[in-house]
């Protein structure tokens, strides 16, 4: 039986025969009491490999955004967030919810927050009546904008214009990796400009669950207590955590042929008249239907009855994430299926075709 080819998410992944070897073989201790030494050494690496003081490991990407938010701000203060930001359209409002604070989100220019937003953004601290601004979010890659990578020298302007006006930087660092590896900048440059960063292992490193949040060796303190408040406190996670560390070793660098798979596949789908696939600069398609007779729902379904799968984003917006479960043929299969499929409604479009009338003698 053919596999689906699904696209949904770079988190349907399934771990592979190593990764569940060593799962199998993990050594293991209670987490809570800071004993479970498979957890400690992937907290160590990942700290070394930002080159922060400090990580913890989260259940979730979500949560380790939120814990960041919840230690670099106090009740009541300002957070400026871009406006089409995971933290702003994916996570519930966690912000006010956790942490009780204000959102300021602004558009920013491709995902990418500037200086000039920054300041922009800024009120009189000595008034008494306004929002104390203290927190500025990033987001590399950006999903919502493409799976964009926004430009090192971009983010760390938008840093240096925070820290000259005393505020803090959290990057949301989901897929940083294939910021790291697309570019080849390594992730303690990429996390140097914030205080926290967030890094996730179950998108395109392939693990079934976990993120982590480095930062300074307080900060991240701080954030372990609230991750036990918050009910995130974990015991023998050594289990998942070696999931972790062998995509460490086994699915970072291959993070590029994701890469190199998701502009096949936007080529092929942007050939499909009335369909615009920007070139991706990650693993994420995303795919505007333009063309009247392309109805996404249609799409979605066609696709699904020949065993291709992507995501709805929008109105007239697809998204397609390539990972390590996707081959080179599973992307053939894929352009093979959006062709025919947008080919069908294409027709059904222009209706019928009738036989030409034949005059009678």
């Amino acid at each position: 039986m053919m596999h689906a080819v699904d696209l949904r998410s770079d988190t349907v992944t399934r771990p592979t025969p190593g990764m569940r070897r060593a799962i199998a073989d993990a050594e293991v201790g209670d987490d809570v009491f800071g004993d479970d030494p498979t957890v400690l050494e992937l907290e160590r690496r990942v700290a070394h490999l930002a080159g922060k003081e400090a990580a913890l490991y989260v259940p979730s990407g979500t949560m380790g955004n939120q814990l960041a938010i919840r230690v670099l701000t106090e009740r009541g203060d300002e957070v400026l967030v871009e406006d089409e930001s995971h933290i702003i359209l994916w996570e519930q409002g966690g912000l006010a919810a956790n942490s009780g604070c204000l959102a300021r989100p602004v558009h920013g220019e491709r995902g990418a927050l500037t200086p000039e937003m920054v300041e922009a953004a800024l009120s009189d601290a000595s008034d008494d009546h306004v929002a104390r601004l203290s927190l500025v979010c990033i987001e590399n890659t950006h999903n919502r904008a493409g799976g964009v990578i926004v430009p090192l020298e971009r983010q760390r302007a938008t840093a240096a214009a925070a820290r000259a006006r005393g505020l803090s930087v959290h990057l949301d660092g989901a897929r940083l990796w294939n910021a790291s590896v697309a570019t080849d900048i390594p992730i303690a440059e990429w996390a140097a400009p914030a205080d926290t960063v967030m890094m996730c292992f179950s998108k395109g490193l392939g693990a079934p669950i976990g993120s982590i949040l480095v930062g300074p060796a307080a900060a991240i303190a701080r954030a372990r207590r609230v991750r036990k408040l918050w009910g995130g406190g974990m015991r023998q996670v050594g289990i998942i955590a070696a999931a972790c560390l062998y995509a460490l070793d086994h699915h970072v660098v291959r993070l590029a042929d994701d890469h190199r798979r998701a502009r096949t596949l936007a080529a092929g789908l942007a050939a499909v008249p009335g369909v615009r696939a920007p070139v991706p600069d990650t693993n994420l398609v995303y795919v505007h239907l333009e063309g009247e007779a392309l109805d996404p729902q249609a799409i979605l379904a066609g696709l699904d009855a020949r065993g291709v799968r992507m995501s709805q984003y929008g109105p007239r917006l697809l998204r397609a994430a390539t990972h390590l479960d996707v081959d080179d043929r599973g992307i053939e299969r894929a352009i093979e299926a959006f062709q025919e499929v947008a080919g069908e409604r294409a027709g059904a479009a222009r209706g019928p075709r009738h036989a030409p009338r034949v005059a009678q003698n």
